[in-house]
């Protein structure tokens, strides 16, 4: 035989011979006796040094001697004997090794395959064999296994005898060892996992490219019955070496990930190459089945992959398969739609890549990707069946959650639960069918992913979405998930308002996300039938963040502020809203009505107006502290330039570090250094710092008179509103039939408040008018509440209104009394000709007048006085002001001398009954005959 070794010097034929003879018979033919597991080896050995065509016997009995070494070696390892093997085999295993090894090296091109085949055989047989016993290590337990088999010297000896080998051979023909290990892989896996990954460790490149290889000429080979090749057949009775393929490789992936990319890489590439070997055709499907056995493999290369499908490789391909047929084309897209599904890491960038190769070129984002319309069509089948896929995995998992513990995962979905966000915002871009796409499968995400990533999509878009079009995508995710994600429109709102409240979001997001709210709680139904469903469900849920929703009134962004104002004003109130949180939503509506009006945001202004008219209408309570809330605000002397008026001293003030700070009245009140005696003209104040200079002017402008005048009807008009049970009051331009209805109640809670901010000393039991003389003792206080009424001009207005709720204006009797002492003064000390001269005292005077007759204080020849003051002198004025002054101290204005009339619904003053009138006349009737000539067809209105 060529390669075997030359007889040993000394040994004749015949004792050849009777060597061959032992062997056979298992008996010493000299001795007589039965040969020894020692002898019996070492007759082989020699056998095999001697007589070649010997070996396969041979070879096959020495199968035998490793496997009693082995048995030995277990057993001693279950009577915790240390694994020594049978006593006086480890020379013989030797023995055999030195031989094998000796023939290998003089002529591995005989020897090589022939004995790598025998050990690798050999090492597969024994690992199945005693894989059961006691202290076996589980084959799952790699590194255990392969520390137990190395540390036995029998198996060491044939992996050192394989290593050999393999080494010997890699430079001519490595096929033929790589293929007796896939074999060998196949028929005992897993037991046999720790000599692969033993070998793949030794030689990983020559492994990994030969088992690739190997396994692609196997994949070929087993086409079954099909008459392509490309798909094995399942009818294929023999269990094709690509299951062993992927099992080596796993055991490489851990060290060697980069050489395994590569070499796939290269594979995919070199089969594109035109003009390549037939097998070319398989090595796509190849690798896909690869991918599809081994998630691993999978998430190992698809991020390169994807990244290496430039158009001209997307051309290349198109290319390759163009000539396939409808069956294998369909199963060949089917196995890429379920990889797709199976992939891990890199799943958003293949879904980016699928979408912007089959998007219309009209509207491609990645540049440099411009591919021909078959392959866009490709793609655009891919995806059509990549959702039909994750819709069928998604829906048929709760039937078979029911029969399993655990639900099957689907990896595509883990992997893009991070990715939310990024679908939100490619969904909202409203590109043809890419967002119908993103759309799709960003509801099969969120029913798949349950509760928290349902809620996260449904935040995102309502946070993201910015016209009507791209609200209405958000309404449909729900509309698609309300039924499989129960609790979704609750648990949504909480995490919306939770992260507007934690800064979790840009504040433009923030202030997008409360504006979407409110658009979608005001949505009406199909055909204008009240609200939308979602809107109604919804209101619901925010009513139950009523609170938090309230707190972000007084944010710092405007546009937060604003959207949540114009959210509350759509949102129903809770049922179980408390008088403290009641009282605090209230604080915070009117001033950040008050803080529009400043800013001049008319439509912050009419949410907050809609607001405190909703929470007005919660109570009696809360009616009343609203409008003490509003009038207090309004009477502020901070606000008197809303309504065109001047604050009576500067409001801002320097701060510890010279600049604008909190105002002095902030000072005082906290250290307790103003002292002020109600009644008297003793004060002391804290006016400032010393070496801080003079107060600076404040630098706040006042608006015009039609803005100022637009300010005063937008709060007279909400008064008016809260007070009539919510009626709305009519335009300016739009005359009234009557004076519009308030509410009695409402309008005394307006009186008190106007009396508290203007004279905090008095009490509403001064209700009495007392004589002339009781002006000297007041005239400091009269004059704090003529400044207050000449600073703003929104104090007449809601002094007229109070009128309308008689006898509410009863309980003003100190502010009347006040403003017409002081105008008694003015106009006795006038020294003009004509009243128009003093331009606001006569409009005061005027408005006083009308105000007293609006409310029935006065009788109405008293109350039409007014009409002539532009008419008269200063003097003249003076005495017919003198005239009401003693109307009012001999009629007093009391609240019981008002009469309920069932048929109007008001309050009225019966004044025939209070007695003759006339001697109130006297003055105004001199006066009317001094002015005859301009009076004279005005005098048929002051005839009793």
């Amino acid at each position: 035989m060529e390669g075997s070794a030359s007889p040993r010097a000394g040994i004749s034929s015949q004792e050849l011979l009777q060597e061959m003879k032992s062997f056979i018979s298992g008996m010493d033919r000299v001795r007589g006796h039965k040969l020894t597991v020692k002898e019996h080896a070492r007759c082989g050995i020699l056998l095999l040094r001697n007589l070649p065509p010997a070996r396969g016997a041979v070879l096959e009995h020495l199968r035998g001697v490793f496997d009693e070494y082995v048995g030995g070696y277990i057993l001693d390892l279950n009577h915790e004997g240390g694994g020594l093997g049978r006593p006086g085999l480890d020379d013989v295993t030797q023995e055999i090794q030195t031989v094998l090894s000796e023939f290998v090296r003089t002529n591995p091109k005989a020897w090589a395959p022939l004995v790598s085949a025998w050990s690798i055989d050999l090492m597969g047989h024994l690992s199945s064999k005693y894989s059961g016993r006691h202290r076996v290590p589980h084959a799952s337990s790699l590194n255990e296994l392969l520390q137990l088999w190395m540390s036995c010297k029998a198996t060491r000896s044939l992996m050192e005898i394989y290593v050999q080998c393999l080494s010997s051979m890699i430079s001519s023909c490595p096929d033929a060892c790589v293929d007796a290990l896939l074999d060998t892989s196949v028929q005992h896996s897993p037991h046999f996992d720790w000599v692969v990954a033993h070998i793949g460790s030794s030689f990983p490149n020559t492994i990994i490219s030969r088992v690739l290889s190997c396994g692609l000429k196997d994949f070929c080979m087993h086409g079954g019955g099909s008459a392509d090749p490309l798909f094995p057949s399942s009818a294929d009775k023999r269990v094709p070496k690509i299951a062993s393929v992927v099992g080596i490789l796993g055991h490489l992936a851990t060290r060697h990930s980069d050489s395994i990319k590569q070499e796939l890489l290269r594979m995919f590439h070199q089969s594109l190459a035109p003009g390549g070997e037939p097998q070319h055709q398989a090595t796509v499907p190849f690798l896909l089945q690869l991918a599809a056995m081994s998630p691993m493999l999978l998430s190992t290369v698809s991020g390169e992959l994807i990244d290496s499908l430039k158009p001209a490789v997307l051309e290349q391909l198109h290319r390759h398969f163009a000539s396939l047929g409808r069956e294998d084309a369909e199963n060949l897209v089917g196995l890429v739609v379920h990889l797709i599904c199976q992939t891990g890491p890199g799943a958003y960038r293949i879904l980016q890549f699928l979408v912007d190769t089959a998007m219309p070129a009209s509207v491609i984002t990645t540049p440099g990707l411009a591919v021909r319309d078959s392959v866009r069509e490709a793609c655009h089948r891919i995806i059509q069946l990549l959702l039909l896929n994750l819709q069928k995995l998604v829906y048929n998992r709760a039937s078979a959650s029911l029969a399993e513990p655990q639900p099957r995962v689907v990896p595509f979905f883990d992997e893009l639960k991070g990715r939310v966000g990024e679908l939100c915002a490619e969904t909202l871009r409203l590109e043809r069918k890419r967002h119908l796409w993103q759309h799709q499968l960003l509801g099969l995400l969120s029913v798949y992913s349950g509760h928290s990533c349902a809620t996260d999509a449904l935040c995102h878009l309502l946070a993201l979405a910015g016209s009507p079009e791209e609200l209405a995508l958000a309404a449909q995710l729900y509309g698609v998930l309300a039924s499989s994600v129960p609790g979704l429109l609750p648990a949504a709102v909480k995490k919306c308002v939770a992260r507007v409240h934690s800064s979790g979001l840009p504040e433009p997001q923030a202030a997008r996300l409360l504006g979407n709210l409110a658009l979608l709680v005001q949505w009406e139904g199909p055909e204008g039938e009240g609200p939308s469903p979602i809107g109604r469900r919804l209101a619901q849920a925010l009513s139950a963040h009523f609170r938090d929703l309230g707190r972000l009134l007084p944010h710092s962004d405007p546009g937060v502020s604003e959207a949540a104002a114009a959210l509350l004003s759509a949102v129903p109130l809770p049922a179980a809203l408390g008088p403290a949180h009641l009282a605090g939503l209230v604080r915070l509506a009117v001033a950040r009505l008050f803080l529009a009006l400043r800013r001049g945001q008319e439509g912050a202004a009419g949410h907050c107006a809609e607001l405190l008219a909703r929470l007005s209408a919660a109570s009696a309570a809360a009616l009343q502290a609203v409008l003490q809330q509003l009038v207090r605000g309004a009477a502020h002397p901070g606000n008197a330039r809303l309504f065109g008026g001047e604050a009576a001293s500067p409001a801002a003030e320097q701060g510890p570090a010279g600049g604008r700070g909190s105002s002095l009245l902030d000072v005082n009140r906290r250290f307790g250094t103003a002292v002020n005696f109600s009644g008297s003209v003793w004060a002391v104040f804290h006016a400032g710092v010393i070496g801080r200079g003079l107060k600076p002017a404040s630098a706040a402008l006042r608006p015009g008179q039609e803005e100022a005048a637009g300010n005063v009807y937008r709060l007279v008009a909400l008064t008016v509103r809260l007070g009539s049970g919510g009626r709305p009051l009519a335009e300016p331009d739009r005359p009234r039939p009557g004076p519009a209805p308030i509410n009695p109640e409402a309008a005394k809670a307006v009186a008190v408040v106007l009396v508290e901010g203007l004279c905090p000393d008095v009490t509403n039991s001064e209700l009495c008018w007392p004589p002339e003389e009781h002006a000297r003792s007041t005239v400091e206080r009269d004059l704090q509440i003529r400044n207050r009424f000449e600073e703003n001009p929104l104090l007449f207005p809601l002094l007229h209104l109070v009128a309308l709720g008689r006898p509410a204006l009863c309980y003003c009797s100190v502010l009347l009394r006040g403003l017409l002492a002081t105008l008694l003064a003015h106009w006795e000390a006038s020294r003009d000709c004509v009243t128009t001269s003093s331009p606001w005292q006569l409009q005061a005077s005027c408005g006083l007048v009308s105000c007293m007759g609006e409310g029935q204080l006065l009788p109405p020849v008293l109350s039409n006085m007014h009409e002539i003051f532009h008419l008269l002198s200063p003097f003249e004025v003076h005495l017919l002001l003198l005239t009401v002054w003693e109307y009012m101290k001999d009629n007093g204005p009391l609240p019981q001398k008002f009469t309920f009339d069932p048929e109007q619904g008001q309050f009225y003053r019966d004044f025939s009954r209070e007695g003759d009138i006339s001697k109130y006349l006297s003055v105004l009737h001199s006066v009317l005959h001094k002015n005859i000539d301009r009076l004279g067809h005005l005098c048929g209105r002051f005839q009793v």
